[in-house]
Protein backbone atom coordinates (compact mmCIF):
# COMPACT_ATOMS: atom_id res chain seq x y z
CA UNK A 1 0.00 0.00 0.00
CA UNK A 2 1.65 3.09 -0.82
CA UNK A 3 2.28 6.19 1.45
CA UNK A 4 0.91 9.24 0.69
CA UNK A 5 1.88 12.61 2.74
CA UNK A 6 -0.64 14.80 2.85
CA UNK A 7 0.25 18.41 3.57
CA UNK A 8 -2.37 20.55 3.94
CA UNK A 9 -3.13 23.34 6.63
CA UNK A 10 -6.95 23.72 6.31
CA UNK A 11 -8.37 20.92 8.46
CA UNK A 12 -11.27 19.90 6.42
CA UNK A 13 -9.56 19.93 3.28
CA UNK A 14 -7.33 17.85 5.06
CA UNK A 15 -9.89 14.93 6.49
CA UNK A 16 -11.74 15.12 2.97
CA UNK A 17 -8.98 14.31 1.02
CA UNK A 18 -6.97 12.16 3.61
CA UNK A 19 -10.46 10.06 3.86
CA UNK A 20 -10.99 9.91 -0.10
CA UNK A 21 -7.15 8.77 -0.48
CA UNK A 22 -7.53 6.66 2.38
CA UNK A 23 -10.65 4.99 0.73
CA UNK A 24 -8.81 4.14 -2.77
CA UNK A 25 -5.98 2.47 -0.71
CA UNK A 26 -3.28 4.61 0.50
CA UNK A 27 -2.10 4.91 3.54
CA UNK A 28 -2.18 9.08 4.22
CA UNK A 29 -0.09 10.45 6.79
CA UNK A 30 -0.84 13.89 7.43
CA UNK A 31 1.40 17.51 8.12
CA UNK A 32 -0.17 20.76 8.61
CA UNK A 33 2.79 23.33 8.01
CA UNK A 34 5.53 23.47 5.97
CA UNK A 35 8.52 22.36 8.50
CA UNK A 36 6.00 19.71 9.44
CA UNK A 37 5.69 18.63 5.91
CA UNK A 38 10.12 18.70 5.39
CA UNK A 39 10.62 16.57 8.67
CA UNK A 40 8.09 13.85 7.40
CA UNK A 41 8.87 13.59 3.93
CA UNK A 42 12.47 12.64 4.97
CA UNK A 43 11.68 10.74 8.14
CA UNK A 44 8.90 8.72 7.07
CA UNK A 45 9.79 8.36 3.35
CA UNK A 46 6.42 8.29 1.60
CA UNK A 47 5.75 7.74 -1.58
CA UNK A 48 4.63 10.76 -2.67
CA UNK A 49 4.01 13.92 -1.47
CA UNK A 50 0.51 16.41 -2.42
CA UNK A 51 2.06 20.08 -1.15
CA UNK A 52 -0.62 22.81 -0.27
CA UNK A 53 1.72 25.74 -1.33
CA UNK A 54 0.19 28.27 1.16
CA UNK A 55 1.30 26.87 4.55
CA UNK A 56 2.42 28.49 7.96
CA UNK A 57 5.84 28.74 9.32
CA UNK A 58 7.39 27.68 6.11
CA UNK A 59 5.38 27.57 2.89
CA UNK A 60 5.16 24.61 0.13
CA UNK A 61 7.83 25.80 -2.32
CA UNK A 62 10.31 26.56 0.36
CA UNK A 63 9.26 23.12 2.32
CA UNK A 64 9.74 21.80 -1.53
CA UNK A 65 13.25 23.27 -2.08
CA UNK A 66 14.25 21.77 1.44
CA UNK A 67 13.28 18.56 0.83
CA UNK A 68 15.25 18.18 -2.52
CA UNK A 69 18.52 19.82 -1.11
CA UNK A 70 18.26 17.18 1.35
CA UNK A 71 18.62 14.64 -1.51
CA UNK A 72 15.03 13.48 -1.60
CA UNK A 73 13.43 12.62 -5.05
CA UNK A 74 10.05 11.78 -3.69
CA UNK A 75 7.34 12.87 -6.27
CA UNK A 76 6.07 15.75 -5.03
CA UNK A 77 2.42 17.13 -6.38
CA UNK A 78 1.76 20.97 -5.77
CA UNK A 79 -1.93 21.62 -4.15
CA UNK A 80 -2.67 25.53 -4.93
CA UNK A 81 -5.89 27.71 -5.04
CA UNK A 82 -3.40 29.82 -7.24
CA UNK A 83 -4.06 28.84 -10.57
CA UNK A 84 -1.95 31.10 -12.61
CA UNK A 85 0.46 29.46 -15.12
CA UNK A 86 3.29 31.35 -13.43
CA UNK A 87 2.06 29.73 -9.93
CA UNK A 88 2.61 26.54 -12.05
CA UNK A 89 6.05 27.38 -13.09
CA UNK A 90 7.16 28.35 -9.58
CA UNK A 91 5.95 25.39 -8.14
CA UNK A 92 8.33 23.74 -10.54
CA UNK A 93 11.22 25.92 -10.26
CA UNK A 94 10.77 25.09 -6.52
CA UNK A 95 11.21 21.15 -7.00
CA UNK A 96 7.35 19.93 -7.48
CA UNK A 97 7.42 17.45 -9.45
CA UNK A 98 3.60 18.23 -10.79
CA UNK A 99 0.93 20.28 -9.96
CA UNK A 100 -2.86 20.49 -9.62
CA UNK A 101 -4.85 23.83 -8.91
CA UNK A 102 -7.57 23.70 -6.19
CA UNK A 103 -10.59 22.63 -5.95
CA UNK A 104 -9.08 19.78 -7.26
CA UNK A 105 -10.81 17.15 -9.97
CA UNK A 106 -10.48 13.90 -8.35
CA UNK A 107 -10.43 11.75 -10.42
CA UNK A 108 -7.25 14.05 -12.10
CA UNK A 109 -4.95 13.89 -9.21
CA UNK A 110 -5.62 10.17 -8.80
CA UNK A 111 -4.59 9.72 -11.96
CA UNK A 112 -1.66 11.62 -11.53
CA UNK A 113 -0.34 10.08 -8.11
CA UNK A 114 -0.88 6.69 -10.08
CA UNK A 115 1.42 7.69 -12.73
CA UNK A 116 3.93 9.30 -10.92
CA UNK A 117 3.81 6.61 -8.22
CA UNK A 118 4.56 4.19 -11.24
CA UNK A 119 7.32 6.47 -12.87
CA UNK A 120 8.97 6.69 -9.79
CA UNK A 121 9.28 2.57 -8.95
CA UNK A 122 10.58 2.18 -12.87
Amino acid sequence: MPTLLLVEDNEMNRDVLGRLLARRGYRVVVAEDGEAAVRMALGEAPDLVLMDISLPIVDGYEATRRIRAAGSSVPIIALTAHALTSDRDRALAAGCTDYEAKPVELQRLLQKIQNHLQESQA
